[in-house]
This record gives structure tokens, C-alpha cells and sequence, in this order.
């Protein structure tokens, strides 16, 4: 067995199985989840259509590099989302693939040379453990950038030494962050960039929450939108990863994309025609009309503005709770150590929410996820409403 396996950790969810098993909740009260990020509103209709008007597709192998409507359509969704001004190559600088989980994952394992002294992959801290995983398998050494109240939750990167930028051969961002919320700004991406052709890494980023913001006047910033104000109009250094999971309500479906830096992308479909993670056309063709549509994504923004609203009003007054920039989670501060309060909240008033240090690591400066919980508003408006209800009683009778 490949060695580096015995250096995963628990995934956060394991954790918390073993948690609410020393718990018993009170049967009177319906269960309400809001710790897992799966999205609970309903896949447009005209999704479900689509698949099933391309059924057809199954008697068909699929191309590694997806076919050329597909990448079209994202590369026309992205010059006209991030204000690409026609500098987005549907041919050489897009690729399906079948989420961002899997392509952020194997995404490590194809650009680490592990033969390098002391590789090193960079990573948010708190942050979403594919990225933690991933740098392990591939070889490297993951290095956690403490996200705080202090810093705004955004990584500081002038904080990082030049013997680590020197090691460092990936950087994994997360924006809008998994489970802050924060949004990077465009200086400090451009920043990141001048460093990334400095030092000679990649930066990996993860925006796949990047469609569910508050302020329909200003969308979250984009790393290959701050490359090309920036003047990198071939985005070298730069991937993006997206994904139709969070933006139209299709975690089923498993369609994301990865675009960015053209030469990067030649080996990653290397890599993949290998790994043999062909897209099915079936979910091509949905997806293709996903990405063309944005009514249902302004709809799907206007619900979750309406349950943060409706919640933070019921919290705010016990709570140390904000409404974050963008994402559909609140990442709040608990009165006591936030593993016992979840197993508390479990067992007095059945409503299930992730410790925060159960999504970061310990370092020299202590761990950024103790004594926060992070709660993911995808239940319905009735059900976040009501788990609102039940942590302030619990608040108020601790």
C-alpha cells in the first residue's frame, strides 16, 4: 500500500459520526442538518430535462477533453462573468471535468515533482481537506495558512518566508472560502500572481462558491480576472476550478470545469486521459444549458439572501455571527469549546453543525477553527429558521 496513506486524517465528518455518537438527541424534535454543504434547493427543471433528452449519449465513450460546445460555453461563461475581454481559449485553456472534488484532488498529483527537495503545497487554514490530501499523496508537504478575524480570514502572504516560497510548488486558495466566506481582493490575488512568476508555483484556486453572493452589484473577484487586469492575459500560473454543484443546485450531476494557464492544462489532460475521468455526454449536454442560463442562479442568490437574513436576525443578539461575503456558510464563534457545543446542540435540541477545528489544523499559533462552528444555510427557509431558534435556546440556557 502506498505508504502516504497512513498520513490522511479523519475526514471532518468521521470526526463528528464519533462526536453525536456520545450523544442521544431528544426524539420530539425532527432532526435539522446544516453541517454538510450539500445543496438542498431543486435542480432546475430544465437540467433534469436535459438529461434525459441526451440519454442517448450512454451508448457512446466520451472524450478526456469534453466536447468543443461544452468548453464554448464555459469559456463564453467566464470572459463574460470575470470581464475576460475575449482572452479565454475555449480549446486550450478550458476542461470538463466531473466535479471540482475529483480535478482538485488530481490536480496535485499531476503538476508536484516529487523528486524536488522538500516540495511544499501551500493551503488556506481553516480549509476544505482535499487540498491537505491531495498534497500528501503527490508527494509534498502541506503548509496551513492560519485565516483569522484578524487577517479578515483571507491568507497573508507576506507573512510567508522566502525559504517557503522558494519550496513551494502549488498554492491552493479558496475564494469565496470554505467555511469563512471571505472573499480575496483583486490586489492581493495580483500579489499572489507576481509571486507565483517569481518563485515558479502554480496557484490552484477553488471558487466554486463563487455565483452565491449577497450584493448582485458585486460579484466575488476571480483569480483569472485579476490575472487579466493585471496584464497576465495568458493566465500563466493560473488555474480556476468551478463547478454547477453550488450554482445551480446539481451536486449529482458531478460537472465542474478547470480553465487557466494553457501549457498547465496540456499536461493535467495528460494526466487525465491516464486517470480515465471522461465527462458522459449526457451530462455534457445538461451542462452546456446550465452554463448558459442565469436566471436560476439570481433566483437561487435571492433564497439564500432571504434564510441569512432571517437567521442572523434571530442569532445576532447571543451569537458573534456576520453574514459573510459570499458562500452559504456562517462562520460563528462559539461561548464554549465548539466541539462541545455541537454535541451539546445534538443532543439537547437535535441540530447537527461542524466544529470549526474540525476543518483546521493545529499550528504554532494554535488552531483557527477552535471555538467557531460552521453552519451551511442549505436546508429550507422553514428548517434554518427553526435550527436558528434552537442554538439561541441553547445559547441562553448554557
Amino acid at each position: 500500500m502506498n505508504p502516504d496513506l497512513g498520513q490522511l486524517h479523519p475526514y471532518p465528518f468521521e470526526k463528528l459520526a464519533a462526536l453525536k455518537a456520545k450523544a442521544t438527541p431528544p426524539e420530539h424534535l425532527s432532526h435539522i442538518a446544516l453541517s454538510i454543504g450539500e445543496p438542498k434547493h431543486a435542480t432546475p427543471g430544465f437540467i433534469t430535462q436535459a438529461v434525459i433528452e441526451h440519454l442517448d449519449g450512454l451508448s457512446h465513450y466520451p472524450t478526456t477533453i469534453g466536447n468543443v460546445k461544452l468548453r464554448q460555453t464555459i469559456a463564453n461563461w467566464l470572459a463574460q462573468r470575470f470581464h475576460l475581454n475575449g482572452h479565454m481559449d475555449a480549446l486550450t485553456q478550458v476542461l470538463p471535468v466531473n466535479g471540482t472534488r475529483e480535478a482538485l484532488f488530481a490536480f496535485a498529483q499531476a503538476v508536484i515533482d516529487r523528486t524536488a527537495e522538500q516540495p511544499a503545497v501551500l493551503m488556506p487554514n481553516p480549509f476544505y481537506q482535499i487540498y491537505e490530501g491531495a498534497a500528501i499523496l503527490a508527494g509534498a508537504e502541506p503548509i496551513f495558512l492560519n485565516c483569522t478575524a484578524e487577517n479578515n480570514f483571507i491568507p497573508d502572504f507576506d507573512q510567508v518566508d522566502e525559504a517557503t516560497w522558494q519550496r513551494c510548488q502549488l498554492i491552493y486558495l479558496c475564494s469565496p472560502s470554505n467555511p469563512t466566506g471571505a472573499v480575496i481582493d483583486e490586489a492581493t490575488l495580483v500579489r499572489l500572481i507576481e509571486l507565483a512568476h517569481q518563485h515558479d508555483f502554480i496557484i490552484a484556486s477553488d471558487e466554486c462558491y463563487s455565483e452565491i453572493y449577497f450584493d448582485e452589484e458585486m460579484p466575488p473577484v476571480g483569480l483569472l480576472q485579476a490575472a487579466h487586469a493585471a496584464g497576465y492575459t495568458d493566465y500563466s500560473h493560473c488555474v480556476v476550478f468551478h463547478s454547477l454543484s453550488k450554482r445551480s443546485n446539481a451536486p449529482g450531476l458531478r460537472s465542474g470545469f478547470v480553465a487557466g494557464d494553457a501549457n498547465i492544462l496540456k499536461q493535467f489532460l495528460r494526466y487525465r486521459t491516464y486517470h480515465g475521468c471522461a465527462m458522459p455526454p449526457t451530462t455534457q449536454s445538461a451542462s452546456i444549458r446550465a452554463w448558459q442560463d442565469e436566471d436560476h442562479v439570481v433566483y437561487n442568490r435571492s433564497y439564500y439572501r432571504e434564510k441569512f437574513a432571517a437567521v442572523l436576525d434571530i442569532l445576532s443578539p447571543v451569537m458573534s455571527v456576520s453574514q459573510p461575503e459570499a458562500s452559504f456558510y456562517l462562520w460563528a464563534e462559539t461561548p464554549i469549546d465548539d466541539a462541545l457545543f455541537a454535541q451539546r446542540l445534538f443532543h439537547e435540541q437535535h441540530v447537527t453543525v461542524l466544529p470549526g477545528q474540525y476543518l483546521a489544523r493545529d499550528t504554532a499559533d494554535g488552531n483557527p477553527g477552535k471555538n467557531r462552528i460552521r453552519m451551511a444555510l442549505v436546508a429550507s427557509l422553514e428548517e434554518c429558521v427553526e435550527a436558528a431558534h434552537r442554538i439561541r435556546h441553547l445559547i441562553e440556557h448554557l
